[in-house]
């Protein structure tokens, strides 16, 4: 028996009308009038690009002191999101503050280094005294490196650093109320290839040290390599020729070569898309913002130049949201740039990170330029193919492209013709801790950490002597004073359980543990993991609570080395059990074996 037809209905197109009308709107909370006129005035009226996203959850916070729930819901209409797609990106970075509409921010934030350098010149004790020194208008919490180790303790109010923070230096600044960086001034005259193996920086706490302007640059010859090759005076070919013979490699911390690099990515069909790494967060580095603090336009001709050989018509240049000082010189140099070219430039896009290390592993930056959480892509395919945007991306670390003028003016030898122990070319080491003169030095690649001491850090602190060394901040390993006559450099530590990295090394002292160190640095891994895979979001606290025990379980952390090293998806996982590994092997008597 057939169901008998229900009763036909007539629908009007006014009842469609008001039925598409209901379907279109949005579901949950509503943004309020006020707070989405205060996020329009603030951004703009659209529209808004899908990867602005991080950009303007800045502005906002810097505008009001923290996200607020209603202009984040304002925002997310603004912007056509989903209001959980705003939130969860929102809250995946540490700089970023949400609170409810009714809280009141502190007037100010006030955050104390705990890393590795910082640890080791007194930081939980500063960071004890101010808990109990300042008022309720300050924040104080613990940070990650801020990249200034060599002017350990660091302590950042707001947006000012404050070096060899004391308690008292630190009360003046909350006093005065600012919270702004200095700025640097553009007349100063910063030329390091031109003075060989040399110490860059010492120990100074000048948080604004004077950069080289355009006029100055360009008078020097500056941008007159980008000129040539933009203009075909200069052949592509001849420039991937020497970076090639200089042996020119990825100097964040891969060490991949730059010419090859180059090559494969302009081998794939464009558009092309070039993205630049300067997050630099590894507990220990700070050698990119020692350069861009000084030299500015260096850099840029190096990112010119690359996208002209690859064909990039845009480049991203990605900075950690901890280098204020930095931004505001890059801002500048790229505003010089782009009122007076020497050549016609590619598109220059200037983003902000929002403290997120992993945003220093490459697609997990990709991830972030686009504007969502920084997690780490599963690879294949690799960005060099499928990068940002999904186009053909050329990826560098910041230092990398700064020596590209250099490299190709003075000839691959120049580079090449540096070197000891059998190493050839320049590093740039982010030296730190128990030395007497912390800083960067440019050193002959394959120069031993004695050698590093004693010819360009002054030797070791008075009532000192060398106990141990991360020859590659906090994932690179740890060595003892047994192995300081080891090169440093690409290769040469695989054997001894560590790497180079991006040669931040950190030098301990006969004062200091190793077994302490490594748990810092699992700590900060911990603390630092996106979770988005198990081995390392689960991995890392367990070991970091085995390793804060007396009497280590040595079976149980073996375990847990293995399944991170061979199942995380990207390095930090990976490299996490490092520390354990090196101590175990390097230290034992720390560690009863």
């Amino acid at each position: 028996m057939s169901p008998a037809h229900p009763p036909e209905t007539t629908v009007s197109v006014d009842d469609l009308r008001q039925r598409l009308k209901r379907k279109s709107r949005l579901k949950g909370r509503q943004p309020g009038d006020a707070a989405r006129a205060a996020v329009r005035a603030l951004i703009g009226p659209g529209p808004h690009a899908r990867d602005t996203l991080i950009e303007q959850l800045h502005r906002l916070q810097d505008t009001h002191g923290a996200l607020f729930e209603g202009h984040l819901v304002a925002l997310a209409a603004e912007m056509g999101l989903a209001i959980a797609e705003v939130a969860e990106v929102a809250s995946f970075y540490h700089h970023f503050d949400i609170r409810a509409d009714d809280d009141t921010p502190p007037a100010m934030t006030l955050r104390v280094c705990d890393s590795q350098s910082c640890a080791m010149a007194g930081a939980a004790s500063l960071m004890a005294a101010l808990a109990a020194a300042v008022g309720p208008e300050v924040r104080v919490i613990p940070a990650p490196c801020v990249g200034r180790c060599e002017q350990a303790p660091v302590a950042v109010l707001g947006q000012r650093a404050l070096p060899q923070a004391t308690l008292a230096s630190v009360q003046d600044a909350i006093a005065a109320g600012d919270t702004r960086h200095a700025l640097s001034a553009g007349d100063g005259a910063f030329d390091p290839a031109a003075h060989g193996p040399h110490e860059v920086t010492g120990p100074a706490s000048d948080i604004a040290p004077a950069h080289v302007g355009y006029a100055a640059y360009r008078a020097a010859g500056g941008y007159a390599l980008a000129a040539e090759v933009v203009n075909g005076e200069r052949d592509a070919e001849a420039v991937l020729t020497a970076l090639s013979d200089a042996g020119l490699r990825g100097l964040g911390g891969a060490g991949f070569p730059a010419g090859r690099k180059w090559r494969i990515v302009r081998g794939f069909p464009g558009p092309r898309l070039m993205a630049v790494n300067i997050d630099e967060g590894e507990p220990g580095t700070f050698k990119d913002r020692t350069y861009l603090e000084r030299d500015p336009h260096r850099f840029l001709e190096g990112v010119l130049v690359a996208a002209q050989v690859v064909g990039c018509e845009a480049a991203y240049l990605y900075l950690r949201d901890e280098y204020h000082g930095a931004r505001a010189v890059l801002e500048h140099a790229l505003a010089e740039l782009q009122a007076d070219p020497p050549c016609a430039l590619p598109r220059l896009v200037l983003r902000r990170g929002a403290g997120a290390y992993i945003c220093g592993e490459e697609s997990a930056m990709i991830e972030s330029l686009e504007g969502k959480r920084g997690e780490p892509r599963l690879r294949p395919p690799y960005i060099a193919e499928v990068g940002l945007f999904g186009r053909p991306t050329l990826e560098h670390n910041f230092e990398t492209l700064y020596w590209v003028r250099d490299i190709v003016q003075r000839g691959a030898a120049w580079f090449s013709g540096h070197g000891r122990h059998g190493r050839t070319g320049l590093r740039s080491y982010s030296v730190s801790g128990r030395v007497k003169r912390p800083g960067v030095k440019l050193a002959p690649a394959g120069t031993t950490l004695r050698e590093l001491i004693d010819e360009f850090c002054g030797g070791m602190l008075d009532g000192h002597t060398l106990y141990g060394y991360l020859p590659g901040g906090a994932s690179g390993g740890l060595l003892p004073a047994s192995l300081a006559d080891v090169p440093l450099d690409f290769d040469t530590l695989q054997p001894h359980g560590c790497f180079i990295g991006s040669a931040a090394v950190v030098v301990l002292s006969q004062h200091d543990t190793a077994r302490e160190a490594a748990l810092n640095a699992m700590r900060f891994f911990a603390e630092e993991s996106c979770g988005q895979c198990t081995p390392c979001r689960v991995g890392t606290e367990k070991a970091a609570a085995l390793m804060a025990r007396a009497d280590w379980d040595h079976a149980t952390l073996a375990d847990l080395a293995t399944v991170m090293a061979d199942a995380s998806i990207c390095g930090l996982g990976q490299a996490a059990p490092n520390p354990i590994r090196c101590v175990q092997r390097h230290f034992p008597q720390e560690v009863g074996l």
